[in-house]
């Protein structure tokens, strides 16, 4: 029984993921992963295309990753100032969301930040920090300034 050397164009349970390199027997992969367009046959011109494609994804990546600390940098250079409504006590009606902080944020900085990628729920008068997820491995604390 001879083995072939398949790259996945989709996920295979129980064998791997999208772009992984895996040896099967010739049988599965003509009558299963190739019959359902889930491989392709690893040639060294798959290979050679597959390596390309990988380093464009991780320049891409690279860049997304700098572009999102220039922006992690503009947000934490200013404070935004939210007016909200309070009870006698000072105390807020309701809070200010996710979403309040992301129009805010677009108000101020004219950047649409998804109101998902946004840590925070404020509850009280005062300064508070809301988290942004701007990319996997880049952060920006933004600071939130809450007046009566």
């Amino acid at each position: 029984m001879s083995k072939l050397q398949v790259i996945l164009t989709a996920d295979v349970a129980g064998q791997g993921r999208k772009g992984d390199i895996i040896n099967v027997s010739e049988g599965y992969a003509k009558n299963f992963l190739l019959k359902n367009n889930k491989g392709i046959v690893a040639t060294a011109e798959e290979l050679k295309k597959i390596e390309n494609r990988k380093k464009r994804d991780e320049k891409k990546a690279e860049e997304d990753k700098q572009k999102s600390i220039e922006i992690k940098k503009q947000l934490e250079e200013k404070k935004l100032t939210m007016i909200a409504k309070t009870g006698d006590n000072g105390k807020l009606f309701g809070a200010i969301t996710n979403k309040e902080i992301s129009a805010e944020i677009k108000k101020v900085f004219g950047m649409n930040i998804d109101r998902k990628k946004i840590e925070c729920t404020i509850k009280s008068l005062g300064e508070h920090t809301a988290i942004v997820k701007l990319h996997t491995d880049v952060k920006a604390e933004v600071s939130v300034i809450v007046k009566g």
